[in-house]
């Protein structure tokens, strides 16, 4: 999978051409799947969406979505990624609404991966938290989704957003403050 034919792909997708999707699938597959599957580990045993589950229901709206969104790869993965989540915090949210409610309680981003798994009202708080960080700094909240729930090691992320490791590391420090501040309020 290179850079340089998934951009090709996704500009020849936003001119309007209908196979570039359809070609673009098999080269960025195994890493959405990876991602999907990263995601997945952090919630509760027994969840009833799977990686492939959770992958089709993204590539579903990522083919639904106006191709110009995306400008390139990192885009496009950023894009992905950000859909994932969303579907499971839709997931828990109606998890958390059938069981009706109980409050939402703060909760430090180091504990993210594994206390979503017990609480949906959790990843909730999360999701909201992560939203008020991107309308501050967006690439800091991708750099969060990316690592913290797309499971990317520092080198992917900082190949994704096309930025060095050291301003991964940088950016990722200040974003966990940020929103370990935010939650706990």
């Amino acid at each position: 999978m290179t850079t340089e034919s998934i951009s090709r792909l996704l500009q020849r997708s936003r001119d309007g051409d209908r196979e570039a999707m359809s070609e673009l699938v098999p080269l960025v597959y195994q890493e959405l799947r990876r991602i999907a599957a990263s995601y997945l580990r952090s919630q509760r045993p027994g969840h009833t969406l799977q990686p492939t589950a959770l992958l089709n229901e993204a590539y579903i709206r990522l083919a639904g979505a106006e191709a110009q969104q995306w400008n390139d790869r990192t885009h496009f993965f950023a894009a992905a990624a950000s859909i994932m989540r969303n579907i499971l915090v839709d997931h828990a949210r109606e998890r958390q609404a059938e069981k009706r409610g109980g409050g939402v309680t703060p909760l430090p981003l180091e504990l993210a991966r594994n206390q979503t798994a017990e609480t949906p009202a959790h990843l909730v708080a999360l999701d909201e938290a992560l939203r008020a960080l991107a309308a501050f700094d967006e690439r800091k909240a991708r750099i969060l989704e990316l690592r913290y729930f797309g499971g990317l090691s520092v080198e992917e992320t900082a190949e994704i957003l096309g930025i060095s490791v050291a301003t991964v590391g940088r950016e990722a420090r200040f974003a966990a403050a940020w929103l370990k501040r935010e939650i706990s309020g």
